[in-house]
Order: structure tokens, then sequence, then C-alpha cells
């Protein structure tokens, strides 16, 4: 039989091809009229329709995903729309890609959200896209099915999980009056000078706000922008966690410890030759409202914080380290670092 290609809206798939029914259990119903209110209000695209197997075996519907995806036929997408984005969308937009970066981008409202683009196919059936989906249409933002190789491009390459969301871009928080004023007796900032990798960014506000910093303040020069990059790498910690940027750390270091905040650095374990005193962190308690501060990749802090600095950090090592391999990654460290010190926090109280 010759394979029949037309244009549908979802709806009008469903009247085409009615089975019998058949007896399914709550979550079934529940992701079908998901299903049915995700797709509603999408862009018409063109799909593909074809004739069911009687004696095709049964497969889970991952393994089916995998199959339908690696397979020659599961190549084939449908032709979409060539005005694929929101063509009345500012010139700044940019893409946000992931599960969890554009759903908690959409729940959070802190962007101007245009667009959902979401993969075609049995990927767009999974639930936490039909949740994302769900988002998007009760927010009134609307949904595009396209194919793989346009979500690829959109996201630059990189692993999109099937959801792309043309949103307006995050920036750097700025001090106020309100968010200046401690709400906790010993508030932990974290203070980053120059970290230039968005992949450490993302891993160090992922980790910040997974462990309950207070703050997160960053350089604004030499320093990555808060992009979609960062925000897919934070696991989407980035849409929730705002991220304060300041001209000149050195000033508001020296107002906070006019306030009684201490500033405490980090430090390789092989320093000795520095006139600040230096401690494992194990053996760091937070006693009152703490600035911890985290150097850049290479360069590590500047001469002009490391002087504000009353303590010095080091993490010790496990073991005796070859030379090149003697050092952590920054958003390693900065996760160690962390954890001791807020761990110390809590029992303190």
């Amino acid at each position: 039989m010759k394979e029949d290609t037309t244009l549908l809206c979802p709806e009008d798939t469903r009247r085409r091809h009615r089975h019998k029914p058949v007896v399914s259990d709550g979550l079934q119903d529940r992701e079908r009229s998901v299903r049915s209110r995700v797709w509603k209000n999408e862009s018409p695209v063109l799909q593909r329709t074809s004739q069911k197997k009687g004696n095709e075996p049964r497969l889970s519907s991952e393994l089916r995903k995998l199959c339908l995806e690696d397979s020659p036929v599961g190549r084939e997408r449908p032709v979409i729309q060539k005005s694929t984005l929101d063509s009345k969308a500012d010139s700044t937009d940019e893409i946000v890609f992931g599960i969890f970066p554009c759903l908690l981008a959409l729940t959070q409202g802190r962007r101007k959200a245009r667009k959902l683009f979401v993969k075609d196919g049995e990927a767009s059936h999974r639930a936490a896209v039909l949740k994302v989906c769900e988002e998007a249409c009760r927010r009134g933002v609307q949904v595009q099915r396209v194919s793989k190789k346009d979500l690829d491009t959109m996201s630059s390459g990189r692993v999109h999980q099937g959801v792309c969301l043309q949103a307006s871009p995050l920036s750097y928080l700025t001090e106020d009056r309100d968010s200046a004023l401690s709400r906790k007796d010993t508030p932990l900032w974290l203070v980053l000078e120059g970290v230039q990798d968005p992949m450490n960014l993302g891993a160090i506000l992922r980790s910040a706000y997974f462990l309950g910093v207070d703050r997160v303040a960053s350089s604004l020069r030499h320093s990555c922008p808060l992009s979609p990059v960062v925000s897919k790498a934070s696991a989407g910690a980035m849409e929730v966690f705002g991220v304060y940027g300041y001209e000149n750390l050195e000033d508001m270091l020296k107002l906070k410890v006019a306030q009684g905040w201490q500033v405490v650095g980090t430090v390789g374990a092989e320093t000795d030759e520095s006139q600040i005193p230096v401690t494992q962190c194990l053996d760091f308690q937070i006693t009152k409202p703490t600035l911890l501060l985290i150097g850049g990749e290479g360069e590590g802090l500047s001469q002009k914080l490391l002087s504000l600095c009353q303590t010095l950090l080091t993490i010790p090592a496990g073991r005796d380290l070859f030379s090149g391999v003697e050092s952590l990654n920054v958003s390693v460290a900065t996760g160690i670092l962390l954890h001791s010190l807020l761990f110390s926090r809590r029992s303190t109280r």
C-alpha cells in the first residue's frame, strides 16, 4: 500500500487512526489527556503515517524510541516550516536547551518565553517532555514539533534532550536595598572571580543551589555570561538561583568586612609562603557571616582579593600526588569546600 502523506494537526491524525478500545490504567489516561492538551494548538507540520505490521514484536517505549532514532526510516523527518523561530522575537533572544533548563525557564518567569520546539516522533510522548509542553501551553507559549536536525542546529550540537526554548536572555542581578539584607545569622556567600568556563560555572551553580549557599556573586569582567550552556551545565539551577554581578568585587568585600563579615579565600595545599593563616577546610567552622572566595581557572584569586582574606582554606589530598595532577577542577573544589563549610554551619547551630 502506498504511504499516505498529508498535512495534519494532531487531532486529525487521531481521528484517522481509530482503534478498538482497550482497557488502560490511570497513568495512560493521564498521558493521553496531557498529549491532547499539549498538541491542541501546535503549529501544523507535515506528519507521516504508516501501516502497522501485524506480527511486530512488542518493545519497551524506550527501546522503541532508540530503534526509531537509529534506523534509516527513523531518520526520515517531516518537512517543517521554513520560518521556525518566532519572527516577532527580540534579536537578543537565545535558545535554552534541555529538559530542566526549559521547564524551569518556563515556571520561574524570569525570561520572556517565545516558542518551545520539541523533537518530533516518539520522543515527544515521553513524560518529561510532555511536562515541559504542558507548562508551555499553560503559559500561552506556542509549541512546535521539529526534526532532530533542527534542534541540533538550535543548540549548536549540544545535548538538548529533545526540547529547545526560544526566550529572552538572563543577566547578572544587581545589588539592591532589599537583597542586601541577610535573613540568616551566619549566611554564606560564594564569590567568584574570573570563572570563564561555562561548564565550570554551571556545575558551581548547581552545587551552590543544592548545598544551600545564600548568594552567588561574580565579577562581571573576565567572567563568562549566564548563557544557555551554563544553564544546561547547572541542570537548570541557573534559572532558579539568581547570580549577582559586580563591577568591583574589592569594594563589595570591603563593605561587607565593615559590616562584620569574614572573608575566606582558597589556596592550593602546597602553599607555605602566605602571610595569611592557612586552614584545612575540615577544620574550619562558620561562626559569623562569611564570604567564600573562589578564583578562576589557572590564575586563581587576584592579589587584591587575597589581601582582604582573613583565612585561606585548603583541601587536603588523600595521597602523594604527581606533578600536574596535584590540584582539582575549580567546580569540584568549590563543591567540596561548600559542603565542608555548610556542614560546619549546621553543626554549630
